[in-house]
């Protein structure tokens, strides 16, 4: 059975969350902003949730139609096959975002919305109260350009949430920017990954994760578990597929510094949750004091401080002049570096070879790219 689904991500990812599920083997339908629609089959709901790494949700689309006044909202939403996904006893919360749209009120949205399923399954079902008490089908609904698509949420939890950080540093880097951060620089064999900003540890676990082939959701409970209009034994079955897929075959290392050392041990205990202690090698050092190890190609990814949470604007900039110097020393490996700050390249001393827009939660940034020889 063909089921359209839509993962959603962060701004700035649409690329490699595409790219992941094409090697799913689905198909992308459609692509806009921190969204992506694509066909699979209903095992693909729990392979999809398991094995994205950029993918913040994993939903299935009911239905589109557009909506420019709230008769058009609510006959539009009543007419979906509500019943086919929710049950008399289940519970189904509304939420949702409305984007240039005559439809601007998502509170007002969400109160249409839920009184046309109410209406559609009480047809369905010859009652006229539910107690929702049972199974929760989270609903959302996204509105753009007038354009609606409602939407069951099958993850649950942000699929960011891979559970093997539960305590991590002042400014953490969400899981799924990381991963996105890793596969930007093409990690190889033989290839020395250094993050001397790591924190609690996200950009070298993630990329230790996507060398070994470890799936990010394999340890991790979704909502649509617990759904009845899909087969149990789909998670089972992508369980085990995602285990078999492991390789720990790689010679890849990854080393992980900072100033911080508490924060170290965050991320030594993050890295054995994650199953990729082995691979990564964590220790105390300041940012400004990295050498090139002899011998050794490599590659630095980091994501140093910005001045929103950890220190002055001061201090950033300070900082920001010591790295092009400590990071000028350690070529011709190549250098990853996100940050929001707008004279980035000023204050490094040198220009970018590119630059890729991209969002750490609400922030802005830029990751600027350094991968040929200064001349």
């Amino acid at each position: 059975m063909k089921i359209q689904l839509v993962a959603t991500c962060m701004f700035g990812l649409e690329r490699f969350l595409g790219e992941e599920i094409e090697a799913l083997g689905c198909r992308r339908l459609e692509t806009i902003d921190g969204r992506i629609v694509f066909e699979g089959e209903l095992a693909d709901v729990a392979r999809a949730n398991i094995n994205l790494r950029c993918a913040e949700r994993v939903l299935v689309k009911i239905g589109s139609f557009e909506a420019r006044t709230f008769t058009e909202l609510f006959d539009g939403t009543k007419a979906l096959p509500w019943e086919d996904y929710i049950g008399s006893e289940d519970a189904f919360p509304v939420k949702g975002h409305s984007v240039k749209s005559t439809l601007f009120s998502v509170s007002d949205c969400q109160s249409i919305v839920k009184k046309a399923v109410v209406d559609r399954l009480s047809n369905n079902y010859g009652i006229s109260w539910f107690q929702e008490s049972g199974t929760v089908y989270q609903i959302e609904f996204f509105i753009i350009k007038d354009l609606v698509t409602v939407m069951i949420d099958t993850s649950g939890m942000g699929l960011h949430k891979r559970g093997y950080r539960p305590a991590a540093g002042a400014a953490p880097l969400r899981e799924t920017l990381a991963a996105a951060l890793a596969y930007n620089s093409r990690p190889r064999d033989n290839v020395l990954l250094w993050d001397p900003f790591c924190g609690s540890g996200t950009i070298p676990i993630e990329t230790a994760m996507i060398m070994t082939k470890r799936a990010p959701g394999m340890n991790r409970s979704f909502a649509a578990e617990a759904y009845d209009f899909l087969p149990h034994d789909i998670w089972k079955d992508a369980r085990e597929e995602a285990r078999a897929a492991i390789d720990d075959s790689v010679s890849f290392e990854a080393w992980g510094s900072d100033v911080d050392r508490e924060v170290l041990g965050f991320a030594e205990e993050n890295a054995k949750r994650a199953g990729v202690s082995d691979r990564i090698r964590f220790f105390h050092q300041d940012a400004r004091r990295v050498q090139k190890p002899e011998g050794r190609r490599g590659t630095i990814i980091c994501n140093p401080p910005y001045g929103e949470r950890m220190m002055t604007r001061q201090q950033v900039e300070a900082l920001y002049k010591d790295m092009g110097r400590a990071f000028d020393a350690m070529s011709p490996w190549q250098v990853y570096i996100l940050s929001s700050c707008e004279g980035f390249e000023r204050l490094y001393g040198r220009r970018a070879d590119k630059i890729r827009k991209l969002y750490n939660g609400m922030i802005p940034c830029n990751l600027y790219q350094y991968f040929k020889n200064k001349k």
